[in-house]
């Protein structure tokens, strides 16, 4: 018997199997517009594009460092509201009680904007201050206190876009993320090329976007309570404040972190200009378009993750472990066939990808096998930290705290000896520790015995794939070389999950 028909015969008990079966309907639901969401808003990458080629990599990479100094602020502001009110939406509705659901969720992007709103404010002011002792150049001071004004938009799209998933109506975000928001800033951003604000043209047009996406998403969230009675009186408000607030806390806690840790490479090497090795603006920007790039593996867990959360919690509030497992490991498998082939073809062609930006960005093929890799780990292991979050996330914040302290620790000793690689080797390393440590937790916390016969096949079906790839890698040279590795690794890659599928369906 093959490794494969072995792996189909340990299958969960009958009764687990059926309530598994139907949540995975539910998961696929969910995923096909989850999946919409994600494609549209990969629309986006036109602005990067154009950013690119109109302004340069250096334009570029004044943007990048700004963009991810903002991303990381934003959740000091929004303090784990989003993924909270998830939460507490899903458990309202559960009992069928809406008029709770309406308050949170007027409570939760109230708190949330007028947060980001006075966490602009302040960074704008400390950024202005201080922002010459920490190595920022002129130009990048400037850029990060104009694009910080897009925090409250930044805010009031993810804390409606959660509300709506707390509904379990995945299709908004398709409008206001996947559509209106690379819309609204690309357009803007050539709107306000042609009138002459090139430096600073992108953070502008960024500020428009959020605006506009969050305007998009309150207005289909508030859709959802139009009929929905009213629950009036300030004690029950107090009494929800500080519950919502108490359990969003923790989340934001870990969630800064783990934003730290994603971002802290790009906002280091803008620290670092001029004073390491190869590290400038332009390659910084390179590097910017690089982790841009290999992001799109990251965002694969918002195909699954924006439903997963709710239905974990209500699986796991009824004590019903055998079916959380059950769903979890068939979400990994689903994870690992959707990742493995992409972050494959990453690693084979990456110059070739790149070149879309301009010829000078080929220099980060190097860079993209590293970063893609620590995306697509990020990606996968992500699944385990929403299992974690619905029932204990102060573990979550323990994990990311250890593992942000060795992406701290790694960057400031790596970017000053080695430069741009050194920021990406150190983005690696501390996604493959937060894997081992949620991993750990499930197991000895938790008490989950998963199974890794459910997600070995697209494991072994990518190693037989990468064999003739790297053949291929290494006896052609150039851009041959690389598109036919790439297209030989997906035949091979294609046809076993055909057969895998094929025999799943004869068992």
């Amino acid at each position: 018997m093959s490794t494969l028909e072995s792996t189909l015969h340990d299958a969960p008990t009958p009764d687990v199997a059926l309530a598994a079966d139907e949540t995975g309907l539910e998961l696929k639901r969910g995923a096909v517009f989850n999946t919409i969401a994600l494609l549209a808003s990969n629309f986006r990458g036109i602005f990067t594009f154009l950013v690119a080629r109109l302004l340069g990599p250096a334009i570029l990479g004044l943007f990048s460092v700004a963009w991810a100094s903002t991303d990381l602020i934003s959740k000091i502001g929004i303090v784990g509201l989003d993924n909270a009110i998830t939460t507490f939406i899903a458990r309202s509705e559960a009992v069928g009680n809406r008029a709770r659901s309406r308050m949170l969720f007027r409570l939760s992007v109230g708190l949330a904007v007028a947060q980001s709103a006075v966490v602009a404010v302040l960074s704008i002011v400390l950024i202005r201050l201080f922002g010459h002792r920490f190595g920022l150049q002129a130009d990048m001071v400037a850029a990060h206190a104009i694009i910080l004004l897009a925090l409250p938009g930044i805010a009031l799209y993810r804390m409606s876009t959660s509300v709506s998933r707390g509904m379990k109506v995945m299709q908004h975000d398709i409008y206001s993320r996947g559509i209106t928001e690379p819309i609204a800033t690309t357009l803007a951003f050539l709107i306000v090329f042609v009138t002459g604000f090139k430096k600073f043209g992108p953070e502008l047009a960024a500020i428009i976007g959020t605006a506009a996406s969050g305007a998009v998403a309150l207005a289909f969230a508030s859709k959802l309570f139009r009929r929905a009675p009213a629950r009036e009186g300030s004690t029950f408000f107090q009494k929800e404040t500080r519950q919502l607030l108490g359990y969003a806390i923790p989340i934001g806690a870990y969630q800064l972190l783990n934003t730290l840790i994603s971002r802290l490479d790009i906002i280091l090497l803008g620290c670092f200009v001029g004073r390491a090795p190869g590290v400038t603006l332009a390659t910084v920007g390179i590097y910017g378009a690089t982790v841009d790039t290999a992001n799109g593996l990251r965002k694969l867990n918002q195909t699954f993750n924006p439903i997963f959360a709710p239905i974990i919690a209500g699986i796991t509030a009824t004590g019903d472990r055998k079916r959380a497992e059950a769903t979890y490991e068939r979400l990994a498998r689903w994870m690992l066939w959707i990742l493995l082939p992409l972050v494959i073809v990453m690693a084979l062609a990456g110059n070739i990808i790149l070149l879309i930006y301009g010829p000078a960005f080929q220099i980060g093929g190097d860079w993209l096998v590293i970063v893609a890799v620590a995306a697509a780990i990020n990606a996968f292991v992500s699944l385990g930290e929403t299992v974690i979050m619905v029932q204990r996330p102060g573990l979550n914040l323990l994990n990311s705290s250890i593992a942000c302290a060795i992406s701290c620790l790694l960057l400031l000793w790596l970017i000053p000896r080695f430069g741009v690689m050194g920021a990406a080797v150190s983005t690696l390393v501390p996604q493959i520790a937060q894997g081992i440590l949620r991993s750990t937790a499930l197991r000895v916390v938790f008490g989950w015995k998963t199974s890794w016969r459910n997600i070995r096949p697209p494991l072994i079906i990518a190693v037989i794939g990468v064999i003739p790839a790297l053949l291929c890698r290494l006896t052609l040279s150039g851009i041959v070389g690389q598109i036919t590795a790439a297209g030989v690794f997906l035949a091979v890659f294609g046809s076993g999950w055909w057969y895998y599928h094929r025999l799943r369906k004869q068992t």
